[in-house]
């Protein structure tokens, strides 16, 4: 197992002109952390990533490896990235479309001026590793885009870097290939332990592959968190919509008296709450995912207007008056059009927001 490093960012700015790309980011990367940088185009996680890296000079703030600080704009330091022992991988394969798939791994190890046989075996065992054998004497452009990224994954291991730095490495792949080469770097990561940062606007990649995922928008950090954390317990509006696949569903709520006892009446469901939970608030958003309905002869009904088979489940969406939900079921799920359904909210499974802030509330 690789020797592993924390990263530590602290109050980092990046201003270009009167665009200010990251706002006073603190973050804490702990060992073996497999954190990804999500959030939408434009939002500041490929100048975090590149700021870590050393590629870009941030405006301000520190940022310490291992302890160690490398970059501080106040105090004028600046480590160059090839002292930060850091393996980088981009969206681009950045390949030397002259050199041997060997030539191409085996270039950093020939810069370290290791013993030729040595070089041999550990590009041999990496090829290996990354299940490229008999690939060796082959050229970038005589390989396939997954090929070629695997090239480029096994040039950053062979070094041994204590920080896996990946910026939408998978991007350029089809669909099919990208789950493949997801789970092959989940199985990298358990196997090296080294501490990843990982970039992406993909949910589902960050989802699948992530110990903690830092949601950004313009510049600032929204929530950091395990996935399960920030899929069940958004902190705001935004991170609910932008974690959900199919689409999260959003109603007006208001708290009413049900019994003598407190619920909240959303788009026709009635929803139970902890009087605690929401205190002398009386209207909320509501949002439950599509996943969290489910049908029963004492529901709500709601007419269906559309279904979207995917082989493995299937997204109905339904419509009462002015309310429209996305549902969705495993499996094949099939009823007429314009039939009706009766659904109900399984119990805790949904989220109320404070209706000025945008802030979760339960």
């Amino acid at each position: 197992m690789a020797k592993t490093a924390k990263i530590k960012i602290e109050n980092l700015t990046k201003r270009w002109g009167n665009v200010e790309a990251i706002k006073n980011m603190n973050l804490t990367i702990e060992e073996g952390d497999f954190i990804t940088l999500l959030g939408p185009s434009g939002c500041g996680k490929t100048t975090t990533l590149r700021s870590i890296a050393g590629l870009e000079e941030p405006s301000g703030g520190r940022i310490y490896l291992d302890g160690k600080l490398v970059f501080s704009k106040e105090e004028e330091i600046s480590i160059p990235p090839s002292r930060r022992n850091l393996g980088l991988v981009f969206q681009s394969y950045a390949l030397w479309p002259h050199m041997t798939v060997f030539e191409n791994i085996a270039f950093g190890l020939k810069i370290k001026k290791l013993p030729k046989n040595e070089i041999e075996r550990m590009v041999l065992k990496t090829l290996s590793d990354m299940k490229l054998e008999g690939y060796e004497n082959r050229y970038p452009q005589e390989l396939s885009g997954g090929q070629q990224q695997r090239i480029a994954i096994a040039r950053m291991i062979i070094n041994r870097p204590d920080i896996y730095l990946m910026d939408e490495p998978l991007s350029n792949l089809d669909a099919k290939l990208r789950v493949d080469m997801r789970a092959e770097l989940k199985e990298l990561h358990q196997k090296s332990g080294a501490t990843t940062v990982y970039v992406t606007h993909d949910q589902v990649e960050a989802m699948t592959m992530s110990t903690k995922i830092c949601i950004m928008r313009d510049g600032r950090m929204h929530q950091v968190g395990s996935p399960e954390e920030v899929y069940r317990k958004p902190v705001d509006l935004f991170v609910a919509d932008f974690i959900s696949n199919p689409k999260m569903n959003f109603f007006e709520g208001r708290l009413i008296s049900k019994g003598g006892n407190p619920v909240i009446e959303a788009a026709g469901f009635e929803l139970k709450v902890d009087p605690r939970t929401v205190g002398n608030i009386e209207t909320f958003t509501v949002a439950v995912r599509p996943e969290d309905f489910f049908i029963t002869e004492k529901g709500v009904e709601y007419t269906v207007t559309n279904q979207l088979p995917a082989g493995s489940s299937t997204i109905v969406i339904v419509e009462r008056g002015n309310d429209k939900i996305s549902l969705l079921f495993e499996g094949h799920f099939k009823t007429a059009t314009g039939s009706k359904i009766r659904l109900s909210v399984k119990e805790g499974l949904f989220n109320l927001f404070d209706k000025g802030t945008g802030k979760r509330i339960y």
